[in-house]
């Protein structure tokens, strides 16, 4: 079940889910308006022009108010915010239909699980054929939270637990082949 403003304010009023920093306005009806921060990370290039899952990838972070994101260009990006999930709540990033329309793809991998807890490392694509400038404070996307029948028996505490920034990839360390 997908949780109103009423229960997300009550909430956020008792600590169990928590959103900094976080104004009134961002509550919206049924979600949470989330805002671009100021680190971004690319992929450097890698000698062989292949990038393996099994291998460390390295990126190039940078952090500014103001980016701009090139024709075909992807970039990783973080939220402003800083969420903490209960074990009983998870939720969904979705990107702003608005900035959709100009090109600009937002994703990360649109899940966000229960007991989860850190900024939200945003996947940017910009499909269109003109540059877009990105910047710091802007509304990006919001999370739409849905509340669990039960807790998780096993919330969330993977190798992004905590991140903070721009995160890169960490596929590397999954122990599956």
């Amino acid at each position: 079940m997908i949780i109103s403003d009423q229960t997300i304010r009550n909430m956020l009023a008792h600590g169990t889910l928590e959103i900094s920093p976080l104004t009134e306005a961002q509550i919206q009806p049924a979600s949470v308006d989330i805002r671009l921060g100021n680190t971004f990370s690319i992929v450097e290039d890698h000698p062989s022009g292949i990038i393996t899952l099994d291998s460390e990838i390295t990126y190039k972070t940078i952090t500014t108010d103001t980016y701009i994101l090139l024709p075909g260009q992807f970039v990783l990006a973080t939220t402003m915010e800083y969420i903490s999930l209960p074990d009983d709540l998870t939720a969904f990033v979705e990107g702003r239909s608005s900035l959709g329309r100009m090109g600009l793809f937002i994703q990360n991998a649109g899940w966000v699980d229960p007991g989860f807890k850190g900024e939200i490392t945003l996947e940017l694509f910009n499909a269109n054929r003109c540059a877009i400038e990105l910047k710091a404070g802007r509304r990006v996307g919001q999370l739409v939270f849905a509340a669990m029948d039960k807790p998780a028996l096993n919330p969330y505490n993977g190798k992004y637990q905590g991140q903070t920034g721009a995160t890169g990839s960490r596929v590397f360390m999954d122990s599956e082949a």
